[in-house]
Order: C-alpha cells, then structure tokens, then sequence
C-alpha cells in the first residue's frame, strides 16, 4: 500500500473538487441550481466514458451498479443543497458545515466497520474538521447566516454518503461505477427540474456547468485512486478539504477578501495533514 500516494492523491482530490465547486458556484448566480446540477452531470458523464472506453474497463456487476448508482442519487442531493445554499446567500453556512460532515460520516462508518484511527491520527481529524470550517467559514463569520442551515446538513449528508457508496466498489473498476453514478444525478437532475418552473438556462453558463462537472468527475477519479492506498476515513477526511481551494480561487480570481480567521484556518489544515499522514 503505497500511503504517498494515496495521501497526494487525496488532497489533489479536493484541489479538483474545490475548483468544481467555485465554477458551479459561479454558473449558480445565472442560473437555476438545478438546472446546473444537470449541465455538470452531463460534463461528467461525458468524461468518465470516455475515461471507461480508453482503459477498456469490464462492466460493472448488477451489486457494483447498484452501489454506483446509490452514490450518484447521494451525490445529486449533496450537490443541488450545496447550490441551493449558494444561490440563497448562505454560503457561511453551507459552506463549512456541509465541508466538516462530508469529512465526518465516513470517519465514523470507518471506525465502526474498521478498527479505531491511531490517536495521531484521530487528533489530525479533529483539526481537520475545524480547518475546513474555519477557511469555508468567510469575512462575516459562521454566525453571519442561519438560514442555510438545513441545506448545509443535506450537503454534507449527501457529499458523506457518497465516499463511502462510491468506495464500496471495487477497486480495480473507477470509470465505469462513476459514470452510472453521474447518469444517476443527471435522472435525479431531470426529475427535479421536472417540478420547478425554471427559467430558460442562459448560453453562457453552460461552459461553467460542464466545466464543473469535468473538475467534478476528475476529483471523483482522483478520489478513488487514493481509495486504493489509504484507508477510507484518511482518503475522506483528506478530500474533504475542498474548501481551502475554492476560498483561494474566490480571493484569486473575484478578489474577495480573506479574513484572519480564514489564514488561521489553512494553517490548521496543514497542521492536520502533518498528523494524519504520519
């Protein structure tokens, strides 16, 4: 088990996903948060076959479809609160509860199915998870909104259950599972898109959706490669630090500002990556 590896693949993981999330999180402000949901599972699903077809990858068994496609229902629930979240304002909220339980659940289903983390590394969870919600947490504090609360929990939720779904399959086979997951979002897309009286999605924002969902799908694959050298609970915890990259590209690319309560925040992540990597 190579552990480098898998711990540089992780956190190259949440590099990808965070920048997914400031592109959606961008094609959000112009557009319906579902209607984004459906771009991005487009942009994904094209990759990941494509991805399937060059490796030649088996299908995958009728169980490892079933796993494939209950991740991708978790994933569409953990991605539309997410955008739902940004799209009312309440990113101080979303943003770092949903970023500390998309860490925490596969923790605990970890040391329920596996044995205990060492204290080290229990120790590196913990900061990890006040990291992440320090960085995610913004100029106006995490206090600053309430209202997003509960679709902050459902993200977080959403994000949790779909690393320990996905993960379920095995680990010879990554493109195939998360295509039907992907196709899987795209029909969850459809059927809430189904319900809503959306407005006709502006030409522009399609290149940031499938964008996003090409950067999504890319951290999915980076996810699970390091899934093949680490346990589940240090893959999860590490990818789970998506929020350091889409506040760095929010202060880089929007030239938003970044408080001291933020800095101290990414400090404390790479306090936490010392400890779990060790």
């Amino acid at each position: 088990m190579n552990e480098t590896a898998g711990i540089a693949l992780a956190l190259t993981s949440a590099l990808v996903w965070g920048a997914a999330d400031f592109a959606g999180g961008l094609a959000t402000r112009r557009a319906h948060h579902f209607q984004v949901l459906a771009v991005n599972a487009v942009g994904g699903i094209l990759l990941l076959s494509l991805f399937a077809i060059v490796a030649r990858e088996p299908l995958p068994s009728a169980i490892d479809g079933l796993w494939a496609a209950s991740a991708g229902v978790a994933g569409a629930i953990g991605i539309a609160a997410l955008y739902r979240g940004l799209a009312t304002g309440n990113a101080a909220v979303v943003a770092p509860t949903s970023g500390v339980l998309t860490a925490a659940i596969p923790v605990l289903v970890s040391a329920l199915i596996n044995e205990a983390p060492q204290a080290m590394q229990l120790t590196g969870f913990l900061l990890a998870a006040v990291g992440i919600w320090l960085v995610a947490a913004g100029p106006g504090g995490v206090g600053a909104h309430t209202a997003g609360l509960r679709a902050a929990v459902l993200a977080g939720c959403g994000f949790g259950a779909f690393l320990i779904l996905i993960a379920q399959v095995p680990k010879a086979q990554i493109f195939g599972p998360l295509a039907i997951a992907r196709s899987t979002t795209l029909i969850v897309a459809m059927a809430l898109l189904a319900s809503q009286q959306a407005r006709v999605l502006p030409r522009a924002v399609v290149p940031i959706a499938l964008l996003a969902g090409v950067l999504d799908a890319g951290g999915n694959v980076l996810y699970l490669l390091a899934r093949q050298h680490v346990r589940l609970d240090v893959a999860a915890v590490l990818s789970s630090f998506y929020p350091v990259a889409t506040v760095a590209l929010s202060r880089l690319v929007l030239k938003e500002p970044v408080s001291p309560l933020q800095w101290v925040g990414a400090t404390v992540c790479l306090a936490a990556v010392a400890l779990i990597t060790r």
